[in-house]
């Protein structure tokens, strides 16, 4: 079997067999496959794309090119959540102690943000101590004990994704869905869950812009969970305006505490509900959606995902004491109020903009080896839909120095917002469900 014969194949638009699939990504993987050759694949498959058949050989080889965890000794069934990332997204820190308090366990490895959309990993890192390079030994046994394990993916799990992942970076293959989904699910599979929530984001500060290109994606995540064994449910949720208020490290460490404690931003709590809901369904303890939120609802009025997270810090290292009192968290120089400066209907608060502008002022990184201020960071104050009077605030920016606020503030002044003289619809939550 020659590489060349595999490139040629997918060029052609023919279907590659499992047998071709797992040379090339062993071959590619072990460096007998150079990268000029998996840059033309990878354009192939772009061009011509693969079924679900071929995506989930895909994804099981890149899963089998690493250390593929099984759980099945540890815990009865596991859930894992991801999301394809966004703007003020931190509802991992709310729906995982909630859904672990129901009894279910829930093993995530998460990532650290690069660009506008903000990384798990870096919020609890806000929290002194705690540790995100749990060894597999460590993973298990934390989730034995108590049920639930957040930490960073291990250098050991799916290499294959590794390395290809950064070719299409630089090759222009980025957008090819059967390489996206195969990257996502590659990981899920390789960290041991049985069921899988996927939270797949579009809209303006999402990578999928239209609900189409966020549903065939989602159809074809979901297709390689039903032909890999796996349970898996998508939501397509909006990521057109940020979710919740806070957007920044410790600022959206706090607001998850905030709603793990009764409160938190409506618009947030109703999607880490929702989330909760279909985990606790995927996992086998709730038999209808309506039963899974009313026991994640539950778990937080009762105070007992609020432990169970509290739980997770311990375990992992980090000081309680800073959770108890948040105002101990990282916090900025300067708070910079940004007022309105006429009356009207809020059109858009562009989620992009408001992550890049976050970024700007050091609450996200432009690349990998980028230092972040754990504690900068903007407060979205008003929504989509909503009527603002000219003087109300619009947002507020914590900043490293007051030059850096002003700059901010002109830009989501600017890019960020629009206005509208006549009522505008309040933007939905989610645009469907794919199961």
């Amino acid at each position: 079997m020659r590489a060349v014969d595999i490139i040629i194949k997918k060029r052609e638009g023919q279907r590659l067999t499992r047998e071709e699939i797992r040379f090339f990504i062993e071959g590619y993987t072990a460096g007998t496959i150079p990268d000029y050759q998996a840059s033309a694949w990878a354009m192939a498959v772009l061009l011509n794309g693969m079924d679900d058949q071929e995506t989930t050989e895909l994804t099981l080889a890149m899963a089998a090119s690493g250390e593929v965890l099984d759980l099945s000794g540890v815990v009865d069934l596991a859930v894992d959540k991801h999301s394809t990332g966004g703007v003020g997204d931190k509802t991992t820190l709310v729906v995982e102690p909630a859904v672990a308090a129901c009894g279910l366990a829930v093993g995530k490895m998460s990532g650290r943000g690069l660009g506008f959309s903000g990384g798990t990993l870096d919020k609890m890192e806000s929290i002194p101590g705690y540790r995100t390079d749990l060894s597999t030994a460590e993973f298990l046994a934390q989730l034995g004990q108590i049920g639930l394990v957040l930490t960073g993916q291990s250098a050991d799990l799916a290499p294959a994704d590794g390395k290809l992942y950064a070719l299409r970076d630089v090759t222009g293959t980025v957008p090819a869905i059967p390489l996206i989904a195969s990257s996502v699910m590659s990981k899920k599979i390789a960290a041991g869950a049985q069921a899988i929530l996927l939270d797949v984001k579009l809209g303006l500060g999402a990578f999928m812009q239209t609900v189409e290109d966020a549903r065939r994606l989602s159809e074809v995540m979901v297709a390689i969970g039903r032909l890999s064994g796996r349970r898996v449910t998508a939501l397509l949720s909006d990521m057109n305006q940020p979710l919740g208020c806070a957007v920044g490290n410790a600022l959206e460490l706090k607001e998850a505490i905030e709603t793990l404690r009764g409160g938190g931003p409506q618009d947030f709590r109703e999607h880490c509900l929702e989330a909760a809901g279909h985990m606790l369904v995927l996992g086998r303890k709730a038999g209808s959606l309506a039963q899974g939120r009313e026991m994640a609802q539950a778990a937080l009025a009762s105070g007992k995902a609020w432990e169970k997270f509290r739980q997770l810090v311990a375990c992992q290292g980090g000081d309680v004491g800073y959770l108890d009192q948040p105002e101990r968290l990282p916090a900025a120089a300067c708070v910079y109020e940004v007022k309105a400066q006429r009356s009207g209907w809020l059109a858009r608060v562009n989620a992009r903009v408001v992550g890049e502008t976050a970024v700007e002022m050091g609450a996200g990184r432009g690349r990998k080896e980028d230092l972040i201020d754990h504690g900068v960071g903007i407060l979205v104050r008003r929504k989509v839909g909503e009527w603002v009077e000219k003087g109300e605030p619009l947002f507020a920016l914590h900043a490293r120095s007051q030059d850096e606020a002003e700059r901010a503030a002109a830009r989501l002044t600017g890019e960020g917002l629009a206005w509208s003289d006549s009522a505008v619809a309040a933007l939905p939550l989610f645009y469907g469900v794919i199961e």
